[in-house]
């Protein structure tokens, strides 16, 4: 079993997917979805609490003035991003505000799936102690290059932008010895990361049946 402390006290069985920027964790998570797996995503969870009409939108936009908040009422995230990054206070507050109303929506979404697991997907699994909420921790792996090669493809962010992204992310070392699992991302071989995940799969589906029985 994990060899994580997990506060997960329901028959589900979790696995939390993390990884630095850029190192394809939508790809790998899709895979996963293939082989029907039910996903719950933090970032997807980030963005609902803080939509139009939610409270929380409102509390940022008096914390960080009326511009954080564009003409047709959406968050400005590109702005709020810039002022997080440069600002430890700032980030702070707004951690404190929005962590607890995105554990509780990732709970409920997790105890709504159906598949024998799920995988929750969050960049900052680590970062924001998610991964005490799970079974098992599974980290997308690539190295520091391919991040900063892979995002400036897809992304008009400059070189020093996700240079400091990555900085602000948990060190990749440190992250591995978090691991239960590692995904080697490094390749663009398809099937070598299929057959990857396909293994964890078989693996993630036999230790869930453990948990489910330990349950009964």
């Amino acid at each position: 079993m994990s060899k994580n402390i997990t506060h997960n006290n329901s028959k589900k069985f979790i696995v939390g997917l993390t990884g630095g920027i850029g190192s394809g964790k939508t790809t790998i998570a899709n895979i996963f979805e293939e082989l029907n797996i039910d996903i719950v995503d933090a970032d997807v969870v980030a963005r609902e609490v803080v939509e139009q009409g939610q409270p929380a939108l409102e509390e940022i936009r008096q914390y960080f003035g009326k511009e954080i908040v564009s003409d047709s009422g959406q968050l400005n995230r590109t702005l709020l991003r810039t002022i997080i990054f440069s600002d430890q206070k700032k980030k702070e507050w707004l951690n404190k505000l929005l962590h607890p109303l995105i554990r509780q929506s990732l709970l409920q979404q997790i105890t709504a799936t159906k598949s024998q697991y799920c995988l929750l997907v969050a960049p900052l699994l680590i970062e924001n102690k998610l991964h005490h909420m799970v079974d098992r921790v599974l980290v997308i792996d690539v190295s520091e290059q391919t991040q900063i090669i892979r995002v400036t493809k897809r992304d008009p962010s400059n070189e020093e932008e996700i240079k400091r992204i990555i900085a602000n992310q948990i060190p990749r070392n440190q992250r591995i010895a978090e691991a239960d699992d590692v995904i080697n991302n490094e390749s663009t071989e398809l099937q070598f990361i299929n057959n990857q995940v396909t293994k964890l799969h078989q693996e993630y589906n036999k230790l869930a049946e453990i948990k489910k029985k330990h349950h009964q």
